[in-house]
């Protein structure tokens, strides 16, 4: 069971100190398993961290680097032709559903999608058998069901009982909290009162994030009901770094940048009987392993052809072992418009949040090359 939450920064929950959203189901998934405390995103915003995620590759592969292109912003403060832009996947690369559906696994999708497009598969066409509001979640939703989260728990939750004898993989890509930003109306109150008090910016950010959050802890108490909680992985993590209205200092940045407030996520991993309850593991990984991880723990082999730029994560679950590579890297060849809202002043160039550059991280280093100058930070 994959959870991926939408514009869900690194500090937005409880367990990693926020000190005025709550996240109860979230902190409770995070004590009962893994808590990767350097754990990325693939890319600084949405369609290129799905793509990496789903394929198991970096950038450079797929050449899905942006949503829509990478020519955003004004031309006259762009030093370098932008590389051209794909929408989404193609049919051809082999995804994580399209390996467990091969080795027997039901597939379902429950969410957002956002790799189609005038060259991106749908994904149907990727190894999903089943296929749930994969598009357009972004506008306003019934009051009850804000930005979707309890339709598509609900959904998902079905699927689970219907395959509850069988192997799954359910993909669980939430719209939330990505804007128009909504919540139920009582828990908007409660956030809104609470912040007469705490003096927050955004209550409608929290209480969104809340809704969020109890929508998953349906989806682990359904595990429960179903006796499925000691034989199921279960992943939670975000697609990029919040947008300005949530600072995540003391990091850098903020969503569209690959400074850590744009990349660096909350990254918990749930297996019963592998994971020791209320672990913690420093070593940095990134959405990109996932892949090789789920088929390692299924006991599925690579398929034949397939490159994967991840590494299976399963020594570092279990505690046997490190990984071997030495680097995690990002690349991004183009232009993202607005600039970085929070951050230091040389962070911000006018009408950007993100500029060509290569980003390496090995050990407790990171290291941006920016290609316009070839200028290090």
């Amino acid at each position: 069971v994959l959870i991926f939450a939408d514009d869900l920064g690194w500090k937005d929950v409880g367990y990693q100190g926020s000190d005025f959203n709550e996240t109860p189901n979230i902190d409770r998934l995070a004590r009962q398993g893994m808590v990767f405390t350097a754990g990325y995103a693939a890319a600084g915003n949405c369609a290129p961290s799905r793509a990496c995620l789903l394929s198991g590759n970096y950038t450079p592969r797929h050449h899905v680097f942006a949503v829509s292109s990478t020519d955003r912003g004004p031309k006259r403060e762009q030093r370098l032709v932008p590389i051209p832009n794909r929408s989404g996947l193609s049919e051809s690369n082999v995804t994580i559903a399209d390996a467990l559906k091969s080795a027997g696994y039901a597939t379902g999708i429950f969410g957002k999608w956002h790799l189609d497009g005038p060259d991106g598969a749908l994904p149907g066409q990727q190894g999903f058998d089943t296929v749930f509001e994969s598009k357009g979640g972004w506008g306003e939703s019934e009051p009850n069901n804000p930005k979707r989260v309890y339709s598509l728990t609900a959904a998902a939750c079905q699927f689970m009982e219907q395959h509850r004898d069988r192997p799954f993989f359910v993909y669980l890509p939430h719209y939330a909290i990505h804007t128009k930003l909504q919540a139920r109306p009582e828990t908007l109150e409660r956030f809104t009162d609470k912040a007469h008090r705490a003096e927050q910016p955004s209550p409608l950010y929290a209480a969104c994030t809340y809704d969020l959050d109890d929508s998953i802890g349906r989806l682990l108490n359904k595990l429960t009901e179903l006796g499925l909680d000691d034989n199921t992985l279960v992943v939670f993590t975000s697609d990029n770094g919040a947008t300005q209205q949530s600072s995540q200092e003391p990091l850098r940045g903020n969503k569209g940048c690959y400074y850590e407030g744009g990349i660096r996520e909350p990254w918990i991993v749930r297996w019963p009987g592998v994971t020791q309850p209320g672990s913690q593991c420093d070593v940095p990984v990134i959405n990109q392993d996932l892949f090789p991880t789920f088929l390692a723990a299924a006991g599925v082999a690579v398929p034949e052809g397939k490159v994967l730029d991840g590494e299976s994560l399963i020594p570092l679950l279990n505690g046997t072992a490190s990984l071997q590579r030495q680097s995690i890297f990002w690349h991004f060849p183009g232009y993202l418009n607005s600039p970085v809202i929070r951050g230091r002043e040389l962070d911000v160039r006018t009408g950007f949040r993100s500029r060509p550059v290569s980003v390496i991280r090995q050990g407790d280093w990171k290291l941006h090359l920016y290609l316009e100058e070839w200028v290090l930070d």
